[in-house]
């Protein structure tokens, strides 16, 4: 039987000089793709939370609601998606935050969640930790308390992972890529 690592290492598909030359993408949709190993990844991110009394599990678009929708399932609780700007039909809150190339802005229905809540954020992938640093922010405004943030794929060298524990963030990982 395969570690859990090398059968989510296996079915992860390593996509050469995207977005730009000199990076690898690492695209998940082959793992959400194979059913036993979109299971394995689920059930290993949900087991340490399991029983923790999380009411929702915040996932950022696209493939955090695909992650989160299922962990959600899981633990029984709800679902928040963290969508980019203008496509909530609601009240919404805010926050701008930097990317590579330039600043993007997410947002989260006002009424998403009661202060004191405990929310698992989730993504499929922690690189520059923008994205989920702003994820962190945004549902602390909200009262949120932040019991981890998730990802099936890590890119240490790229410093993600020790901006959130710097926020007082726990960070669950399964898999980590040197380099970018």
């Amino acid at each position: 039987m395969n570690t859990l690592h090398d059968e989510l290492i296996a079915a992860i598909r390593n996509i050469p000089d995207y977005p730009k030359p000199g990076i690898v993408f690492r695209d998940i949709t082959t793992l959400l793709g194979n059913p036993r190993a979109f299971r394995r990844a689920v059930d290993e991110l949900v087991h340490p939370y399991a029983g923790m009394g999380v009411g929702r599990v915040a996932g950022v678009e696209a493939r955090g609601f695909i992650l989160g929708g299922a962990m959600a399932h899981q633990l029984s609780c709800g679902f928040v998606p963290i969508r980019k700007k203008g496509k909530l039909p609601r009240e919404t809150v805010r926050i701008a935050y930097s990317l590579e190339y330039g600043v993007d802005e997410m947002e989260v229905h006002k009424d998403a969640l009661e202060p004191g809540d405990k929310v698992i954020l989730v993504d499929d992938l922690i690189a520059t930790g923008g994205t989920a640093v702003a994820a962190v922010n945004l549902l602390r405004q909200l009262g949120a308390d932040i019991v981890a943030a998730c990802f099936v794929i890590d890119l240490p060298d790229l410093g993600g992972r020790v901006k959130l524990e710097e926020l007082g963030v726990e960070v669950r990982t399964l898999v980590a890529y040197e380099g970018h």
